[in-house]
């Protein structure tokens, strides 16, 4: 982690102006908050929710990529939401990672500080995976542990989800996998039974990042999520919340009376025979942006098919810029869509969000903790001033995100090869 610099407040005046006209201009925070209708019903953030990702690596990892928080935030892109990652790689419910050298403060003290801090409405909470460790004798431990967590969750007026451990990809031989992973099988159904009992909603990632490890690569080591593995939890994530696909599939007929369309698309205009197509395509929601290392994530992204096309070959475009080109036999069995322009508003959308949390990272996990808000900080306590300066570029970022979470309407073109 880079050393942090001081920023003086007035260079991001003009900044911080912007964020409070954005924000002067959003409805409300609704009073209900999001988690406190039964647990089947459908999942929703409301208005002024703020959603803070609580755990072990499972979520500090994901600060490189910023796949959950971007599924979550274009979901709702008209709505005030802010997002916050306290996620602490080998923590467990009782913070034992999050200690320092002195005592007081508990680990377990600078974990609910920390939560308490971030004043959330709705706390994603991911442990387990450390405790599991124990096997069945450290069950009775964690559950004390976790209940404890939740109580005072409860008692910061937030709602909570519930989320399973993740299995082992690889630990050494088949058979140090497999006990390993019965472990974490045990660590989730405590979490489950846990979730019943209070009644609130459980996700059960494991079942199905296990069963999509079997079908592509979602870690770099057997233990911790890639980049892909990043892209595959936030899908999951989203259909375990019973949340419809992100995207639907696009279909175009062409016909001799004219073209058909699937209801979210809108044509514009057709010419030479039918055999030049423009057209708009209503997207409630940005995609998820395929990984930046390059992976083709099989069976993702909608499909465009066209149908009717005189035999050769044609080019689709998006505001100008070509993305496929293939032969009416392939527009006709249907083509995945995996690029255009929402993929790079997406991806910059995706960039920004990863900028702010590890500005956020920063501000309230500081490389020199000791020396800046340290016992030691007589020395260099000085620089404090410096974290609370990275609010303003943070808030700014938080209004930029807000501006660019929802889709803009490219205009697509499909022309006949000549």
């Amino acid at each position: 982690m880079k050393n942090n610099k001081r920023i003086h407040p007035t260079l991001f005046l003009a900044f911080w102006l912007t964020v409070l006209v954005i924000q002067d201009g959003l409805a409300q925070p609704d009073k209900q908050l999001s988690g406190s209708s039964p647990v089947n019903a459908p999942f929703s953030l409301n208005n002024g929710d703020r959603v803070l990702f609580l755990g072990n690596s499972l979520f500090e990892n994901d600060l490189l990529y910023g796949y959950l928080e971007l599924a979550l935030t274009t979901r709702w892109p008209d709505r005030q939401l802010t997002f916050r990652n306290i996620g602490w790689s080998g923590d467990d419910v009782f913070g034992a990672a999050r200690g320092t050298i002195t005592n007081p403060p508990t680990p377990y003290d600078v974990l609910i500080e920390q939560l308490t801090k971030a004043k959330p409405t709705l706390v994603f909470l991911a442990y387990g995976g450390i405790e599991s460790e124990q096997g069945e004798a450290g069950l009775p431990r964690f559950n004390e542990g976790l209940n404890k967590l939740l109580d005072k969750i409860d008692q910061l007026g937030a709602s909570a989800i519930l989320l399973s451990t993740t299995p082992v990809f690889s630990g050494g031989t088949p058979e140090k996998t497999a006990q390993r992973n019965a472990q974490l099988e045990l660590y989730a159904a405590a979490i489950g039974r846990t979730a019943r009992d209070r009644g609130i909603r459980y996700l059960d990632i494991y079942t199905p990042i296990q069963q999509l490890s079997r079908q592509v690569s979602l870690s770099d080591n057997g233990i911790h999520l890639n980049e892909t593995g990043y892209y595959y939890l936030a899908s999951t994530l989203e259909a375990a919340l019973g949340l419809p696909p992100r995207q639907q599939d696009i279909t175009l007929q062409v016909l001799k009376q004219g073209t058909q369309a699937s209801n979210k698309v809108k044509l514009q205009s057709t010419g030479q025979g039918n055999q030049t197509l423009t057209f708009t395509v209503d997207e409630p929601h940005l995609p998820l942006p395929i990984s930046r290392d390059g992976s083709r994530i099989a069976g993702k992204g909608p499909t465009i098919t066209i149908a009717g096309l005189k035999k050769g070959f044609y080019t689709l475009t998006a505001d100008g810029a070509q993305l496929i080109t293939a032969s009416a036999k392939q527009w006709a069995e249907g083509v995945p869509m995996h690029r255009g322009p929402l993929y790079q508003q997406a991806s910059q959308l995706q960039e920004m969000i990863r900028k702010k949390n590890d500005l956020f990272f920063q501000q309230y996990r500081p490389q020199n903790h000791t020396y800046i808000i340290g016992f030691r900080s007589y020395e260099q306590g000085r620089h404090m001033k410096t974290l609370d300066d990275l609010s303003f570029i943070i808030t700014w970022l938080e209004g930029q995100i807000a501006l660019h979470r929802t889709p803009k309407t490219p205009v697509y073109q499909l022309s006949q090869l000549k």
